[in-house]
């Protein structure tokens, strides 16, 4: 009978349609079924996932026994740290024990289908197994296995009460790309060192594996250069401004210049070895040649404009003008001169630190936004383009990138640029990151260049995520829905080429740590699935689920996070005879959406949202709030009908 039982499930496991399956009664047991966890809500999906009968419960005292323990010591130590802090119990590494509670192995003979990253998990009543070819598949796998385990294993405290049990499953594992990128803009505003950490603690969760810091642009330069001290003396440092970044008012000459910071190199070794703890690699960008402001507030000569002498570390003034879209107009010269030998020497002397510094195979040098209306009127670039017989500024700059990519091999390392290094002819040998949409990315793929996918269409965390009311307002939007399209290999384009995917976080209106977590997640999950998962497994409402699962353990950890997925997507319009019409779409299945126009706050013995709303006649302010039954669970948003009225024009 238990035979035909297991042999039953096991059909049924294949029938279903994606790997995370919602656990039935029968399935686990009735007594097991109230302390068992219905969903098992691992993020990324695995590539399989079987659930089988019974659950694993933690003893007591916990044995972790690893082949090759030097090798593993990191997964051991964190799998350790997270089983101690939560749960009490004791755990204990012993060389040998007949029944360890946990066993790591690396494989004697690799699994060619796990590869580097790919790792297997059993879990069965009495003990759990995870096998690996290499040391990083162990540190993944545990970071399933936690999944796996009660939200609560997430505290920093003690918790009680808690039947610490796993559901027994069968999971192989691996990646789709090598390259799972967050990127991390820490030269808009500066991030300490420990935010840096805790930023690297966070993507691990979910298996990222690249941190791309960006570490130079208008509003500072964050890295120690030894022979150049005005780079962190001067360059490093700007007027401290809270509001809406872009819009302030200049400086004026005496505020103090007291805000910003810059990373020793003490620090980057520290930041690199942590990261390779964790199987991360830092990927260092120096955004040249334009947004390059605070390189030219330290070093004017490297500027093709003589007013450059006079100019400072942006504080978040306005600097450019992009009423005509892209390459903008400069309103001060924040470009390094390609005519101007200095700044090849400047950037050799910078490029062979940061070489040695990070050991990661690409160095990123930027190339995005450079505004060319400086370089129109300069003769040392006339004279340039009549002696390298170049006719338009792209070419002008396809001179620099091509320069600085022979600079960048130079010190044994690979050159990689934004998308527009494309435009005036590169090197063949140059790496592309994509982010005006997927056309760039798709055309370097079929051109033969390496291409890492981050386009503003579904990676941008910078962008808003909910309605502009709630919001820090930029001048885009990212829902989750819309980053969980995100396809990194796209059918068009030349597969072999695309090395990656990676979604970044420019900080221009993100001004302390917590509200970088706020921006990176949960659409960060939409993006480790994207990286990591078979394109066959994504599954919208079985995502949902399991990003809600993932919330209650966001908030064991302390770690901050948008709710934007229960706020409503509102949207106006005129009917045909000029009524405002406002239209509430919930971005996610099984909510209600109540409302007031009376100036008073719903709940949901309020109307309930239908069809599109008509404020009546004198109404001043629509209040909505989102409910899951009998909780409210979306946040109260008040909405000034002037304002939707602008909306509508």
């Amino acid at each position: 009978m238990n035979k035909l039982f297991l042999f039953l499930s096991c059909c049924i496991f294949t029938a279903n349609t994606y790997a995370q399956s919602i656990v039935s009664e029968t399935e686990i047991g009735e007594s097991e079924s109230a302390v068992s966890p219905k969903l098992i809500a691992i993020i990324p999906e695995p590539v399989s996932l079987m659930k089988k009968a019974g659950t694993f419960t933690l003893p007591e005292n916990v044995s972790i026994q690893a082949s090759k323990s030097a090798d593993l010591k990191q997964s051991i130590e964190f799998l350790s740290q997270r089983i101690t802090t939560a749960t009490g119990k004791s755990v204990s590494t012993p060389v040998s024990v007949t029944h360890p509670t946990i066993k790591l192995i690396l494989n004697t003979h690799e699994d060619a289908q796990l590869g580097l990253e790919g790792y297997k998990l059993n879990v069965n009543p009495t003990q759990i197994v995870i096998t690996a070819n290499k040391p990083a598949g162990i540190f993944w796998g545990v970071q399933s296995l936690i999944q796996l385990f009660p939200a609560e294993i997430e505290s920093k405290e003690l918790v009680a009460n808690v039947k610490w049990k796993a559901p027994c499953v069968d999971v192989i594992d691996y990646p789709k790309l090598g390259w799972r990128g967050l990127m991390f803009d820490v030269a808009r505003h500066f991030f300490t060192k420990q935010e840096v950490k805790q930023f690297i603690d966070d993507m691990v969760r979910y298996k990222f594996n690249l941190l791309h810091l960006h570490l130079a642009d208008d509003e500072g330069w964050r890295i120690e250069i030894k022979g150049l001290p005005k780079l962190t003396e001067l360059g490093a440092w700007s007027v401290k401004k809270v509001g809406t970044f872009g819009d302030f008012i200049p400086p004026t000459a005496d505020e103090p210049r007291t805000y910003g910071g810059f990373y020793t190199q003490e620090d980057i070794k520290e930041l690199v070895q942590y990261a390779k703890e964790r199987f991360v690699n830092i990927l260092p960008e120096i955004d040249v040649p334009g947004h390059s402001l605070a390189i030219i507030a330290s070093y004017p000569e490297l500027s093709c404009t003589p007013d450059a002498v006079n100019y400072k570390v942006r504080s978040g003034e306005k600097i450019m003008d992009w009423s005509r879209g892209a390459p903008p107009l400069a309103l001060v010269d924040n470009t390094l001169c390609p005519a101007n030998e200095k700044v090849y020497v400047f950037l050799d002397s910078v490029l062979t630190q940061v070489a040695k510094l990070f050991p990661f195979e690409y160095i990123h040098m930027g190339g995005d936004e450079a505004p060319h209306n400086f370089w129109e009127k300069n003769e040392q670039i006339k004279a340039l383009m009549q002696r390298e017989g170049l006719k338009t500024m792209p070419q002008v700059q396809a001179y620099f990138e091509k320069r600085v990519e022979q600079i960048v091999i130079s010190k044994g390392k690979k050159f990689m640029g934004w998308d527009e290094i494309l435009e005036g002819g590169v090197s063949p040998t140059a790496a592309v990151m994509s982010w005006r949409g997927m056309k760039y990315g798709i055309q370097a793929a079929n051109d033969k260049h390496n291409v890492v996918m981050s386009p503003t269409d579904f990676a941008y965390l910078d962008y808003m995520q909910a309605d502009v009311i709630t919001e820090p307002k930029v001048y885009a939007s990212l829902r989750l829905n819309k980053a969980y399209q995100f396809n990194p290999i796209p059918a068009s384009a030349n597969a072999k080429y695309i090395i990656g995917g990676q979604a970044n976080l420019w900080t221009e209106q993100i001004f302390n740590f917590r509200q970088v977590q706020y921006m990176v997640w949960p659409r960060a999950f939409a993006i480790s699935e994207s990286v990591w998962s078979p394109i066959e497994k994504k599954n919208w409402t079985n995502f949902v689920e399991r990003t809600e699962e993932q919330f209650k353990r966001l908030d064991l950890a302390e770690v901050k996070y948008s709710p934007a997925i229960y706020d409503p997507i509102i949207s106006v319009k005129r009917s045909p005879d000029k009524q405002l019409m406002i239209e509430l779409t919930p971005e996610i299945d099984g909510l209600e959406i109540y409302y007031s126009f009376d100036n008073s706050t719903p709940d949901r013995f309020y109307p309930k949202y239908t069809s599109a709303l008509v404020p009546p006649k004198d109404a001043s302010m629509l209040r909505i709030i989102t409910y899951k039954g009998k909780q409210p669970i979306g946040r109260l948003i008040s909405l000034p009908i002037t304002d939707l009225q602008k909306r509508a024009r």
